[in-house]
């Protein structure tokens, strides 16, 4: 049995404001960020949503300012012939953080919105082309996924399984790292079967399934990270077996150098293989001093970003 607390963020509430607002009569504009130079708050591939008759937005470009002007200007009408190119920073508009933005504005229709929400919930991915050239838009399935790019007046942008954290073992570390993983625009899951053990975290799915069960039924391994958190071998280890020999992209585990070293050892003696226990980060986390559960969390929330950063 399992529970959602909360909901999709990020992409997904930015595309499901567009096809809410849509269904509900209202045209809304979808602003990505293409280029960023400088010091910039958002990356490209970042969204922002925006409906005509109030200003309304969903997500984010920048630190405030940006969205609040395209608002402002989409809202009198004053970006036309879309899709268009808008650039901020320098010149009359300056950024407070001394970058420059370039941006894609356009009016997606409902039907090309669709697709890419399915392919988020179904875990599948799909390339989305806009070509200011020809004014087209068009959907293309992708075997892996690639960083948004910008060439030849042409942007290319994967959608699909949102990055997915898969915690097993609830407590004060586990709340406060699935806080900090959802502001990163991860999924987060806590997987514990044992009685009394809960999250009080919005936007975290409890799951109260077995660890071993849970981590089987996984399909994006390459965009979901494994943190094993229990302080139970009963329970992480048998997490930490199911997922040794899946392409999870981060595999990690709670616990002093002493009881990873025994962990080792059990897991040598069920005949794994080393070369899938080089792939386990254990103790997890980077070696910051971290003490406390918030520290810990930090110092795991660290080199997750770093690992999803460089690829695995």
């Amino acid at each position: 049995m399992s529970e959602l607390k909360g909901g999709y963020g990020g992409v997904f509430e930015v595309l499901s404001a567009l096809l809410d607002w849509s269904d509900a009569g209202q045209t809304g504009a979808l602003v990505t960020v293409l280029q960023t130079w400088g010091s910039s708050p958002r990356p490209p591939g970042s969204l922002l949503a925006i409906r005509r008759g109030d200003g309304k937005t969903a997500g984010s470009v920048s630190g405030g300012c940006v969205e609040e002007d395209l608002a402002e200007r989409y809202r009198r009408g004053e970006l036309a012939d879309l899709p268009t190119t808008v650039d901020y920073g320098g010149g009359s508009f300056g950024l407070p953080c001394g970058g420059r933005l370039h941006l894609l504005v356009e009016e997606p229709s409902p039907a090309s919105l669709k697709p890419l929400i399915e392919a988020i919930r179904g875990g599948r991915l799909l390339q989305r082309r806009v070509c200011l050239n020809t004014q087209e838009t068009s959907l293309h399935r992708c075997v892996q996924a690639h960083e948004p790019r910008w060439e030849n007046q042409t942007y290319y942008q994967c959608f699909g399984p949102r990055w997915h954290l898969l915690l097993v073992g609830a407590g004060p570390l586990a709340d406060a790292l699935g806080r900090i993983a959802l502001t990163l625009e991860f999924r987060v899951t806590l997987c514990d079967p044992r009685e009394g053990f809960d999250t009080d975290v919005d936007g975290v799915l409890l799951s109260r399934a077995m660890p071993d069960d849970l981590i089987a039924s996984q399909t994006a391994c390459e965009r979901t990270a494994v943190i094993t958190l229990a302080h139970d071998p009963k329970i992480d280890d048998l997490a930490l077996y199911a997922a040794l020999d899946r392409p999870f992209f981060y595999l990690g585990a709670l616990g002093s150098r002493r009881s990873s070293e025994a962990r080792l050892e059990r897991f040598r003696s069920m005949d794994v293989a080393d070369s899938a226990l080089t792939r386990l980060r254990a103790p997890v986390g980077l070696n910051i001093g971290s003490r406390t559960p918030a520290e810990i969390a930090v110092a795991i929330a660290a080199d997750l970003i770093g690992t999803r950063r460089q690829g695995g």
